[in-house]
């Protein structure tokens, strides 16, 4: 993007980067948003060179948001690992690494603000995290004003966040496309975060069953009902010490509630989250 300079921006105020994005804004320049928390993987790579591919400006944000963390232990713990994320975004060539401090995103309190997602965020996640979609809801409207990108790019394996997320944009009118992309694995199936560099070996080694059980679910579908297959995967993570499921749900890709019955006509996404040793992992697959 920046022709005549090949490194990228690093900026950390708000001042900074509306310098740099207003004048490309106004030269009609297309801007593409990745924003994150760090510890980046090659499933946001992919985000950022899907965001080159269809925009004339990346911004990547790299900001570990405090309101949207229940458990303040495992925000202390979230791994921070800027050198290293800047330098993959160097040599994929980013345009814009934003890292804003807590202080600049939150000036006056650190608090989240209150949001109505017409239920979407009282099912899985937020039954289980309480305020955790506030937060999420507060720090990406405050980061969609700053940026003001004309699209947004979001991974699926969060992929309540990323509903979450476009109803935030519909109900607020936010000027920006939302898009979702697929989730991205390890050779063996282990859906690719950040806590995953945070695993014992042992735990590591554990946990690519949950994508194995996801896949035999997906098969199942149909075949049994609901609250069978549910018993069903509770049974499997009962023969497994290493790992502790918490839930596995069954739900409308639309409102995220389960059914009573399956229509032909809808949409369904099974939904996981599993502790192994104190590190908590999600992973979903569409079923049909």
């Amino acid at each position: 993007m920046f022709s005549n300079e090949l490194v990228m921006k690093l900026v950390s105020k708000k001042s900074e980067l509306k310098a740099i994005l207003e004048p490309l804004r106004v030269a009609g320049k297309q801007i593409g948003f990745v924003p994150t928390m760090g510890a980046l993987h090659q499933g946001h790579l992919s985000l950022v060179t899907r965001a080159q591919k269809k925009n004339d400006v990346v911004v990547v944000s790299v900001f570990v948001n405090p309101t949207q963390f229940d458990n303040q232990e495992d925000l202390v713990k979230y791994p921070k690992t800027l050198a290293a994320d800047q330098a993959m975004l160097e040599q994929i060539g980013c345009d814009v690494l934003f890292v804003p401090t807590v202080a600049e995103m939150y000036p006056e309190q650190v608090s989240a603000e209150s949001f109505d997602f017409d239920g979407l965020e009282f099912e899985m996640e937020g039954k289980f995290r309480t305020g955790h979609f506030d937060g999420v809801g507060t720090v990406v409207k405050r980061l969609f004003e700053l940026v003001e990108p004309h699209t947004a790019y979001f991974g699926k394996k969060d992929f309540q966040q990323y509903k979450i997320i476009k109803k935030l944009v519909k109900k607020y009118d936010l000027p920006v496309k939302v898009k979702g992309r697929p989730i991205f694995r390890e050779s063996d199936g282990l859906a690719m975060s950040s806590r995953n560099t945070r695993l014992t070996e042992a735990h590591r080694d554990a946990a690519p069953m949950i994508f194995k059980i996801l896949k035999k679910a997906k098969k199942k579908f149909g075949q049994k009902s609901i609250e069978e297959l549910t018993q069903w995967v509770e049974k499997q993570f009962k023969k497994e010490p290493l790992l502790d499921l918490e839930y596995f749900t069954i739900a409308d890709e639309k409102t995220l509630k389960t059914p009573n019955e399956i229509s032909p006509s809808a949409k369904y996404r099974a939904f996981i989250a599993v502790f192994a040793g104190d590190i908590r992992l999600i992973d979903n697959i569409g079923l049909n």
